[in-house]
């Protein structure tokens, strides 16, 4: 593999209370939990022997306050972008999952329906996001840092939903079974073209690791 491979840890934000309640987040914001401070201390941890040259994170506070606690003994500044953002789920956001599921079970059965295809272009809501769109977002960001950043370490730090959908993107399981742990991340090699998983650490699926 080529040495001019920019490396990417790409991480998810450390638990939040709405993750706690059960509430679809989206591009709203909940405070991190006790337990979301700890994780992001023990990511900062298990990273802290790799040389970083950035951090970025979204720009939505659970993921911009997980880089800094992780990045601290690095001393880089936190660079924040709307390109890593979760999904928008538009007017459910903020909702307990359940109630969402009851408020829109056209739309959700109607995705049950679906090919993995399909299902990577649907949107939950109209005013939401699809995969796919989001998919494309972090491969905009994912190329830019690519080509600022060849053969160094990057740390990132995002959302589970996209996250999720970028792997399905590149052929690791699929949206249905697919999740991400709190603060678990990915190590992904690019020069802003290729992109090759070396990695994978709290990516799991409802039943055992993938």
């Amino acid at each position: 593999m080529k040495n001019n491979y920019c490396t990417l840890y790409i991480a998810r934000h450390g638990e939040t209370q709405w993750n706690v309640e059960h509430r679809f987040q989206g591009q709203k914001d909940s405070p991190l939990t006790e337990n979301g401070l700890r994780q992001a201390t023990e990511l900062g941890s298990k990273l802290k022997n790799v040389s970083f040259d950035a951090v970025f994170s979204s720009d939505l506070f659970r993921a911009m306050r997980t880089a800094e606690i992780a990045a601290i003994e690095h001393k880089l500044a936190v660079n924040t972008t709307a390109l890593l953002r979760e999904h928008s789920y538009g007017k459910v956001e903020g909702k307990l999952i359940e109630e969402a599921r009851r408020e829109l079970h056209v739309a959700f059965d109607e995705y049950e329906r679906l090919s993995d295809e399909e299902k990577f272009r649907y949107k939950l809501v109209p005013e939401g996001e699809s995969d796919e769109q989001i998919v494309a977002r972090l491969i905009t960001f994912i190329r830019e840092a690519s080509v600022s950043y060849p053969g160094k370490n990057i740390l990132v730090v995002t959302h589970g939903g996209l996250m999720s959908a970028f792997l399905v993107h590149l052929g690791v399981g699929t949206q249905d079974n697919l999740r991400i742990a709190n603060t678990g991340y990915f190590i992904l090699k690019s020069d802003g073209v290729d992109f090759f998983i070396q990695e994978m650490h709290g990516v799991g699926a409802r039943k055992g690791l993938i």
